[in-house]
């Protein structure tokens, strides 16, 4: 039978599926079979003629492992379902004995196994399979992932331990991550302190990385469901800041940061032009990862004109700029498996910022 853990969180965004990720990539360096399966899946996504959870999609095509995906996704939530189970029309039971029976297989035939859950450890108790449940049912040790900081993560922690307590479920490794570089070992010091008496470890995760944590063009263009005018690399450029377009044109140009996605309104036809004319200079290149256009008004003739016959990529919606804003610095941006950056600077940080064997030690 595999070894095997439980990748929980303290909540959303924490960086549970980076943390995934990292461990599958560390494990193959160990073990010849690593698994990986997300019981409950809360989002839904089209695979072939069926649907599998978004995350086990994602690491199926990162590590190769669509020969197992039914497995992966055992209990897919669609629409509704909430629903049936309440109504009685599906029964908690019948969930259950799906999830158990695809984790058994998947431990026969893996040297060891990634259980991802979804999100804190209370999600999916409507269906009767919270994280801290399904955890006991698969009598796997949990992993706690998560944020970074003190106060407000033993907080966190401390509120999902009690669920995890209840339901007899054995959490053996906290996670903080997206720790400040700079205050890293502080952090832990300090929460090696405050769960002195508990019966787990705290190992640091990854620090926060604005590369991990910046959107690529592309997904922008997915988030507002408009098209992207930009090659392939340029559209899987990682943005590492969003700036807004409110000053004088020559003020605009003057503070870019590099790879900057700028939001420009569309009555703004000299910033734009000067921007697609800056572009064709690597400095300014480097600078302007793309243009987010914004607003109502039409965008001027001769100024589409020089958009389309420049290099520089950009996008058009005609919501208010202020609601782009708002939208775009709010958004998560999520790892897909276009995201060839992204995932390579995983499996690097992770040789780099992950005790594998330590977090090994922990499981048997």
């Amino acid at each position: 039978m595999a070894r095997k853990v439980f990748i929980a969180a303290t909540g959303q965004d924490c960086g549970k599926t980076t943390t995934s990720l990292s461990l599958i990539h560390l494990a193959l360096k160990k073990y010849r079979r690593v698994g990986f399966i997300k019981p409950v899946g809360p989002k839904p996504s089209p695979y072939k003629d069926f649907w599998v959870d978004k995350d086990a999609a994602l690491v199926a095509k990162v590590f190769g492992l669509e020969d197992d995906i039914r497995l992966m996704s055992p209990v897919v939530v669609q629409p509704g379902d909430t629903r049936k189970v309440i109504d009685g029309i599906v029964t908690r039971e019948q969930l259950e004995q799906q999830l158990i029976k695809a984790c058994k297989e998947l431990e026969e035939r893996c040297d060891f196994l990634i259980i991802e859950g979804a999100g804190h450890s209370g999600v999916g108790s409507v269906l009767g399979l919270s994280n801290a449940r399904v955890a006991r049912l698969l009598n796997a040790p949990v992993l706690i992932v998560s944020g970074g900081g003190i106060g407000h993560v033993i907080d966190d922690v401390s509120m999902n331990l009690a669920l995890y307590k209840m339901e007899g479920a054995e959490v053996r490794i906290i996670m903080p991550n997206k720790l400040i570089a700079e205050k890293r070992a502080r952090t832990l010091e300090y929460m090696d302190k405050a769960f002195a008496q508990e019966n787990f470890i705290v190992h640091g995760g990854f620090n926060y990385s604005p590369i991990l944590a910046g959107p690529t063009l592309q997904h922008v263009a997915e988030l507002f469901d408009v098209s992207l005018r930009a090659n392939q690399e340029q559209a899987r450029h990682i943005i590492k800041h969003i700036q807004l377009a409110a000053a004088s044109t020559e003020k605009v140009v003057e503070i870019l940061r590099n790879t900057t996605l700028l939001l420009v309104n569309s009555s703004r036809s000299e910033l734009l032009v000067m921007l697609a004319t800056l572009h064709h200079i690597p400095e300014y290149a480097e600078k302007l990862s793309g243009v987010l256009i914004s607003g109502a008004n039409p965008i001027a003739k001769l100024t589409q004109q020089v958009l389309d016959d420049s290099q520089l990529p950009f996008m058009r919606t005609e919501q208010f700029t202020s609601t782009v804003f708002h939208t775009v610095t709010r958004d998560v941006s999520k790892i897909t498996a276009d995201d060839h950056e992204k995932i390579s600077l995983v499996k690097s940080l992770a040789e780099q910022e992950l005790d594998f064997d330590l977090i090994d030690s922990q499981l048997g």
